[in-house]
This record gives structure tokens, sequence and C-alpha cells, in this order.
């Protein structure tokens, strides 16, 4: 198989070192020049790097696969990594993108590389035989097969989320009592071993629900991941200070601590 490159987006870094380690194994010319933890990463990625290839998980924090997928566009040989229902997969197929449900096997995973191998070959065969304009990546679908079938998904993720409203109170032990905390008055949650640390105006509790669950149930246009141990409410964010190495330090209104943010999260206070 010819050489490739391939850019990986999932909020599960488990997940991401899983399918490099694989795709290393059952395509070696394949290199993975980057990893995403969210769609906009994987959106700036692309844009730095272009690769040929591109993992996206549907389900991740802010903007999702389906959205990161438009915006990539159909320059790029697209694979969705998904848990969703069978509607999906059919979706998928139906608009000759390729997914993998996790936990997905290593012999699913060598088909995928058989299908892209192919199709890399066959659009670099086109591209070569070409004297001029533009090719899709598949020449086999219609041009607007691959716009239905990311209308379709967006559609149904909406509905999802339609049907899941966003959490309004963490339950947490504070002493010999247990609190019902509004997620209005959290100032932040930092992810402590075992636990969580829950940080509101009235004080602090641990809680035993991770950060990463946590994510998915508050609402991404108050809380933001900004480290992959942090979530902050940006409601209480009054300044953002940018250090070195592609790092910043978030101030909280009546807090004397500063948070950190990774330079996988400092995307998300460049307006600011």
């Amino acid at each position: 198989m010819r050489a490739a490159t391939a850019l990986i987006a999932d909020d599960e870094p488990l997940l991401r070192e899983h399918l490099q380690a694989h795709l290393a194994r059952l395509w070696p010319q394949c290199k993975v020049v980057a990893q995403a933890r969210n769609g906009r990463e994987a959106v700036q990625m692309y844009e730095q790097h272009h690769p040929d290839i591109v993992f996206l998980d549907v389900h991740m924090p802010g903007m999702n696969g389906v959205e990161a997928a438009r915006q990539i566009g159909r320059d790029a040989l697209l694979v969705f990594v998904t848990a969703y229902d069978s509607y999906a997969v059919q979706a998928f197929e139906e608009g000759a993108v390729d997914y993998l449900v996790k936990p997905f096997e290593a012999e699913r995973l060598a088909d995928t590389v058989q299908r892209l191998a192919l199709r890399l070959d066959g659009r670099r065969a086109a591209a070569d035989a070409a004297t001029g304009g533009l090719h899709t990546r598949d020449e086999q679908a219609p041009p607007t097969t691959l716009d239905d079938v990311l209308e379709r998904l967006a559609a149904q993720l909406q509905r999802q989320a339609g049907n899941r409203p966003w959490l309004q109170w963490i339950k947490a032990s504070v002493g010999q009592a247990v609190r019902l905390i509004p997620v209005d008055e959290v100032t932040y949650l930092r992810s402590d071993e075992k636990y969580t640390l829950v940080v509101w105006s009235g004080g602090e509790a641990l809680i035993r629900k991770p950060i990463r669950e946590l994510v998915d149930e508050l609402d991404p246009e108050q809380f933001a991941q900004i480290h992959r141990s942090v979530i902050v409410n940006l409601r209480h964010v009054t300044q953002v200070t940018r250090g070195a190495n592609e790092t910043a330090d978030v101030h909280l209104r009546g807090r004397s601590e500063t948070l950190p943010v990774s330079r996988s999260y400092l995307h998300l206070f460049r307006q600011m």
C-alpha cells in the first residue's frame, strides 16, 4: 500500500492511542500526523497538516464530529468512529463514508484500511491522469450524498441533545450532609484521582463522578473543559493570561487561585 497521512480526533485518549497503534501495525506506511480532542481542534489540525484521512468521533464536546466533517469537507477521506445505532451505520453506508463502531475489532479496522487504501489509490490515479480541475474524494458518490448524510446525522444529534436536558444540580456530600449544588453556582470542577472536586460559591465538595462524564452532562454554552482535569464555568471567568508554549491561566471572579489552560483547549479563548 502507498504512503498516507492521517488525523485521529476523539475525546478519549485511550481510544486515540488504541487506533494509532492498530494503524501502525495494519498500515505501516500510514503516518498519524496529529491527534485532536474535539471537533474544533480537528478542523485546526486538518488545516495545518492536510492529511489524506481523518478519523472522527461523532460525539465530542463542543464541536462534534459531524460539524467538524462539514468544515473539513471532501478533500479528506472521512471515517467516523461511533457508538451510533444501526440508522447511522446505514446512513454512512449510503453516503460511501466508512465507519468504526466502538469498541472496534482489529479485523474491522483491517477492512477499513483496505477500503481507504483503494480509494486513495483511485483518487491519486485520477489526479495523475487529469490535466486540470478539482476531484472529489469519492468519484462514485453523487456530489450531494455526503452533505445529505451529514445533515441527517446532525439532525439526529440535535434530537438526542434535545431529549436530554443539561445537568442542573450536582449532588455532593458535605460533612455529614448531602448537598444539592445548583450548577450555576459552580465555579469550576477539578479531577482529584478517583474523585472530582466541585468548587462553588458556598464551598468545596468531592463527588465520585469523573470529569469525562460531567463534561457531557454540562451545558457547553456555560461550561468548558480547559484542561484534561479541569472544567470551568465561563460565567465566572474574568481574565485569561497567556503563558509560554501555547498555554494560559484563567482568573476567576472572587477567587485567588488560577486554573491552567492546556494548549489543546487554548482555542476556546482566542477571541477573548
